[in-house]
């Protein structure tokens, strides 16, 4: 991960908790943020029990991209206004993990979200 100057004004929201899913369910995590950057890039990350956050997908205003690892059949989110809510589709048993939205360049405020399959 990289980490660069803090601005103080920046801040990324998530709720925290668990969102039950079943395979072949779609969910969506939300993510807000504060920013005085009028180009923010927001990144969603996953980190499976015991192992290293895993980058998703980058968004920034107008474009983003994501990891091979996940497709955007799969995996997507549209920064708009001040929120970049990951929708992940088509849910795997594989998918279950904690999600966290991040914000270059700072990373604070970030809660986790779960995803548990039922």
């Amino acid at each position: 991960m990289l980490f660069s100057l803090c601005k103080g004004e920046d801040k990324v929201m998530q709720p925290s908790g668990d969102v039950p899913a079943a395979e072949g369910d779609s969910v969506t995590l939300n993510c807000t943020f504060e920013t005085s950057d009028s180009y923010p890039y927001l990144f969603w990350y996953k980190q499976q029990r015991n192992g290293s956050p895993e980058l998703i997908l980058q968004r920034v205003t107008g474009s983003g991209k994501n990891s091979p690892k996940f497709p955007k059949d799969r995996f997507g989110a549209e920064l708009k206004d001040k929120s970049v809510p990951l929708k992940i589709q088509k849910l795997e048993l594989s998918d279950s993990a904690v999600y966290y939205c991040a914000l270059q360049p700072t990373v604070t405020g970030n809660k986790e979200k779960h995803i548990k399959s039922i």
